[in-house]
């Protein structure tokens, strides 16, 4: 396939009929894969063995995992949406973004929840500021500000590109969590799964965790797709309402 067939499929979801169109075939199908995934992985996770200093505390990380990973994911499907609105004028653009921040916000609350969950046994503590914890609780005010922001500015337009701005900024966020046990002294340990040498958990654990994180990935597009298809028909009936205001005035005049 070409970058000018691609491109060209890429614009066509621009008419937001053919974007509803997809949405509908798409969503139900992707709903019973992540189901399915989570599922699978869940099981194998409550199946694989417990760890030699955690014991069964450590299953939480089969949750726990995946919310730290999507909250971070979330905000860089924002970013990418974010230039669609300064950079490529696409007319969806602000709408994934606007859609993407209120899921982001519940993944990134839940992290915090179950990580939380997880540190108190392990740490002795349901909370520490250490770099990790911080930078994911900055990041989790950053949602509520996006989504306020969002929600305050009534023209779509002026909105869209004023939040593209607040999330490129805090783009910078990111890297910060990242590579937060590596720059800083953090009662995170260093990354297990990532690693240029591979990674450092037992494939019986591994699997599930992958599965599981995959599962969690489908679902936060799913949810996405229907939140972008829902503030797509939110617009055409206030567009609908604004018309017809119109006419009634035009009518009065």
């Amino acid at each position: 396939m070409t970058e000018t067939t691609l491109t060209g499929r890429f614009a066509g979801l621009a008419n937001p009929t053919r974007f509803l169109a997809l949405a509908d075939r798409l969503i139900l199908p992707m709903a019973v894969l992540s189901l399915l995934l989570l599922a699978a992985g869940l099981v194998l996770g409550f199946r694989a063995p417990a760890d030699y200093q955690q014991g069964t505390t450590v299953r939480i990380m089969y949750i726990h995992v995946p919310f730290a990973w999507l909250s971070m994911m979330c905000w860089g499907v924002m970013s990418v949406a974010a230039l669609g609105t300064l950079v490529w004028r696409h007319p969806l653009a602000d709408v994934a973004l606007k859609a993407a921040a209120p899921v982001g916000v519940v993944f990134t609350g839940l992290a915090l929840a179950t990580g939380s969950i997880w540190g108190k046994p392990m740490w002795g503590t349901w909370w520490v500021w250490d770099a990790r914890l911080t930078s994911v609780f900055v990041l989790f005010l950053m949602y509520l500000g996006v989504i306020a922001l969002t929600r305050a500015i009534d023209d779509a337009g002026r909105a869209g590109r004023a939040a593209a701005v607040i999330t490129l900024v805090g783009a910078v966020n990111l890297p910060i969590i990242k590579f937060s046990v590596d720059w800083w002294n953090t009662l995170h340990q260093p990354a297990a799964v990532f690693r240029m040498d591979g990674p450092t958990i037992h494939p019986t654990m591994l699997w599930p965790l992958m599965i599981t994180a995959l599962g969690f990935t489908v679902l936060f597009f799913t949810l996405h797709l229907a939140a972008m298809r829902t503030e797509v028909l939110r617009r055409r009936i206030f567009a609908m309402q604004r018309l017809a205001a119109r006419r009634e005035e035009g009518r009065s005049a």
